[in-house]
This record gives structure tokens, C-alpha cells and sequence, in this order.
């Protein structure tokens, strides 16, 4: 007869040193409401989009919506391996969000590129933090993500930052 023995998952309550960890699910939770909230804001810029650049604004709105989305599964899978809950609606992402919504009903195209810049600037600044208390708490696997994430946004960030200077 086989027995099975049931794996709990990691929890991070305390690692070995006695730090409490419980903080960086949550923290992880609040980037991946800010992504959502970024991800919404460039495909509502991308839909609304016009001018004399708007195919090459269309087109890149839409490529940094496509990673900036591609990036919320592996936060909040992250989340879960950690033993935490993480959003569960669009509710529970407009209490976590940092970013601000941009609900006008015209916006001009280089504003929404600037605008579009500050919250990419905004996610790199949150996530150098956020790697930092994963270096000094010993997660090495979400500090590994996390670099990854804060060079897609300083990515995104430059191609805004060198369109906002075309137009």
C-alpha cells in the first residue's frame, strides 16, 4: 500500500532568519492590479488612437498591451506557488491599483503615449522596490522575475519616451 503525504505549499510566513514574507504575495498582488490596470489603459488608448501616427501608434499600443498582459498569468502564478490568494475581480483590482484610470472621452495621442510612459516609469520604480524585498528576504525566484519585468517596462517606456518625441 502506497501513502501519499500531502505537500502544503510554500506559505512565507517566516523564512529561517525569522523575517516575515507574507509581504511579497501581497505586494506581488498589488503589481499585478497595476499591470491590469496599465494593460486596460493601453487597449483603451489603442482603440482610440487617431492622427497622422495612428497605424504606428495603433500597432505599438497594441504589441506593449500584448506583453503587458502576457506578464499577469506568471504574477499571479507566482502568487499562488507562494501559498497566497491574489485578484479575484475587477473590483479587487480597482481597490489594489496604483495607476489611474483615463475614463475622458478624447484624449489627444502624444498624451496618451505620455501618459502611457509615467505608468510604465511608475511599474519599473514599484517593481525595483518590490526586488529589493525579495533580495533582502532571500526570494530568488521572484527577484529572477521580477528583472524581467522591469526590462519589459523600461522597454515599453522607451519606445513611448522616443515616439513622444516624433510627435
Amino acid at each position: 500500500m502506497t501513502t501519499h503525504t500531502q505537500i502544503e505549499p510554500a506559505r512565507y510566513r517566516e523564512d529561517p532568519r525569522g523575517e516575515n514574507r507574507a509581504d511579497i504575495p501581497a505586494a506581488l498582488t498589488a503589481l499585478l492590479a497595476d499591470m491590469f490596470a496599465v494593460y486596460l489603459k493601453t487597449k483603451n488608448f489603442h482603440w482610440h488612437v487617431s492622427g497622422p501616427h495612428f497605424r504606428d501608434y495603433h500597432l505599438l499600443l497594441d504589441e506593449q498591451a500584448t506583453q503587458i498582459l502576457a506578464t499577469t498569468d506568471t504574477i499571479a502564478e507566482r502568487v499562488r506557488k507562494l501559498g497566497a490568494q491574489t485578484v479575484k475581480s475587477i473590483g479587487h483590482i480597482s481597490r489594489l491599483q496604483h495607476v489611474e484610470d483615463n475614463n475622458a472621452d478624447e484624449v489627444a495621442p502624444r498624451d496618451m503615449l505620455k501618459e502611457l510612459l509615467q505608468d510604465n516609469q511608475r511599474l519599473t520604480e514599484e517593481m525595483l522596490k518590490l526586488h529589493t524585498r525579495c533580495d533582502e528576504q532571500g526570494d530568488v525566484a521572484s527577484a529572477s522575475l521580477i528583472e524581467v519585468w522591469i526590462d519589459e517596462a523600461q522597454g515599453r517606456a522607451w519606445f513611448l519616451r522616443e515616439a513622444v518625441r516624433l510627435g
